[in-house]
C-alpha cells in the first residue's frame, strides 16, 4: 500500500460535491452541443427553415447555461475543491486557475452576446418552443453587430479554451494518472 501526500492508494479521491459534478456535465453536454450547432449553422444559408429552427435550439441552449451558471458559480464560489492526492505544482496550479476562470467568464459572456445580438436584432428570444425571453433591449443595428462579433470570438475562444480543458483533463488521466479528473467523475 503506497502513500501520497497522506494518502493511501486504498483512500477514495476526493471529490466535489454531488451538485458540482451534475452541474459541470449538464452544462458541458449543454455547452458543446450549443457550440456545434452555432458552428453548423454558419454553414448554412440564412433565411432557411434548417438554420432558423437550429438557431432557436442554439439560444435556448444558451440561455440555460446562462441560467446554470448563476447557479454553478455561487456553488464553486461557497465550497472549497477537494484536495489533489498528488501535489500539482506551481505552475499547473496556475494555468489550471487562469483556464477555469477564462471558462466562467465565457460562459457567462457568451449566452449574454448572444441575448444582446438576437434582442438588439429584433430576433426571437426562444426557449425550447415553450416561451419567448423578455427582449428588455431596443432595436439597435450597431448594437447587435458589436455584440454578434463578441459573441463570434467569444466562440473561437471558447473552442480554444475547452478544448484545452479537456486534454488537459486526459493529460492528467492518461499519463500523469492522478486524481484530478476523478474529483469530478
Amino acid at each position: 500500500m503506497s502513500t501520497v501526500a497522506g494518502a493511501t492508494s486504498d483512500t477514495p479521491t476526493p471529490r466535489y460535491r454531488l451538485s458540482q459534478r451534475i452541474l459541470h456535465w449538464l452544462m458541458a453536454v449543454i455547452i458543446i452541443s450549443a457550440l456545434v450547432i452555432g458552428l453548423y449553422c454558419s454553414y448554412l444559408e440564412q433565411g432557411t427553415a434548417l438554420r432558423r429552427a437550429l438557431l432557436d435550439v442554439h439560444k435556448s441552449l444558451g440561455m440555460t447555461a446562462l441560467v446554470l451558471i448563476a447557479i454553478r458559480l455561487p456553488l464553486r464560489l461557497s465550497f472549497s475543491e477537494p484536495a489533489n492526492r498528488q501535489p500539482l505544482g506551481t505552475l499547473i496550479h496556475y494555468a489550471a486557475r487562469c483556464t477555469h476562470v477564462l471558462l466562467y467568464a465565457l460562459m457567462i459572456l457568451m449566452p449574454l452576446a448572444g441575448y444582446i445580438t438576437s434582442a438588439a436584432g429584433g430576433h426571437d428570444l426562444p426557449w425550447f418552443g415553450l416561451f419567448q425571453w423578455p427582449n428588455v433591449l431596443p432595436l439597435d443595428k450597431p448594437l447587435e453587430r458589436v455584440a454578434a462579433q463578441i459573441h463570434e470570438f467569444g466562440a473561437y475562444c471558447l473552442y480554444a479554451i475547452l478544448g484545452l480543458h479537456v486534454l488537459a483533463a486526459l493529460w492528467h488521466h492518461l499519463f500523469r494518472r492522478d486524481d484530478v479528473l476523478g474529483r469530478m467523475l
